[in-house]
C-alpha cells in the first residue's frame, strides 16, 4: 500500500475530497482527516462537543477521544465516509492546537491511544511513510487552518487516487515556499498554536495571493 496525501483549504474541502474518494473505491478504513479547529468551526456546529466530557456509552472514556482513534465511535452506526466523518474527535497535538480528526493515521502508536500523544504530528506522518519534510510541510499546514486528508492505495491505483484528490488540494510546494519567504524553516511543536485571528489572515492571504 502507497499512502497519499493532500492539504485543503478547511474541513470542508477535506470532507469533500474524502467522499470523492470514497465514490472512487477507497474504503473509509484506508482515509484519515486531521482538520484545524483553532477557529472553533467544530464546537460552533456540534454544539454537544462543548461539554466537558461526552460519554453516551458509558465505558468512562471520552467519546470524542474515541471517535478520533477508532474513526467512527461517535457515528458508528453509519457506513463508509459518512461514518469516519460523524466520528470525528477533538484532539489537542503539540503545535497545532486544537484539531479535529479521524481515521487510521489518529491512531498509530505515534499519536498514542486514548490521550496519550507520544511521537507528536511529525511521528504519525512520517510513520504513514511520508519524508520529512513533506511532514514537516503538512503539520504547518494545519497549524496554519488547513486540513489535511491521508489515503493509503495499492500501488496500481496512485495516479488515479492522485488525480482525484489533485482536484481541489493546495499546492504545497507554493505554500512552502511563501512560509519560507517569511523566515518558516519547519514546524516547530513548541511553537503556540496559531489563534482564530491569525488563521483568517492567514486565509485571506491566500485568498489575496489567488
Amino acid at each position: 500500500m502507497i499512502t497519499i496525501s493532500r492539504l485543503y483549504n478547511d474541513y470542508d474541502g477535506a470532507a469533500r475530497a474524502a467522499g470523492d474518494l470514497e465514490r472512487a473505491g477507497v474504503t473509509a478504513e484506508e482515509i484519515s482527516i486531521i482538520a484545524s479547529n483553532a477557529d472553533g468551526w467544530y464546537n460552533r456546529d456540534r454544539p454537544s462537543t462543548t461539554t466537558k466530557h461526552l460519554d453516551r456509552d458509558l465505558d468512562r472514556v471520552d467519546d470524542r477521544r474515541e471517535g478520533a482513534d477508532a474513526g467512527a465511535a461517535i457515528g458508528g452506526t453509519l457506513g463508509g465516509v459518512a461514518g469516519l466523518l460523524a466520528g470525528l474527535g477533538m484532539l489537542a497535538i503539540p503545535g497545532l492546537g486544537p484539531v479535529v480528526a479521524a481515521g487510521w493515521l489518529v491512531s498509530t502508536a505515534a499519536l498514542g491511544v486514548g490521550g496519550g500523544v507520544v511521537g507528536g504530528i511529525i511521528g504519525a506522518l512520517t510513520q504513514s511513510g511520508m519524508s520529512d519534510d513533506e511532514a514537516n510541510a503538512y503539520a504547518e499546514g494545519v497549524r496554519r487552518g488547513a486540513a489535511l486528508v491521508v489515503a493509503r492505495v495499492p500501488d496500481t491505483e496512485v495516479a488515479r487516487v492522485e488525480a482525484i484528490l489533485d482536484r481541489s488540494a493546495v499546492n504545497i510546494r507554493d505554500r512552502v515556499t511563501m512560509w519560507e519567504k517569511s523566515g518558516w524553516n519547519r514546524f516547530d511543536p513548541n511553537a503556540p498554536a496559531y489563534t482564530a485571528d491569525e488563521i483568517r489572515r492567514e486565509r485571506e492571504l491566500y485568498r489575496t495571493r489567488v
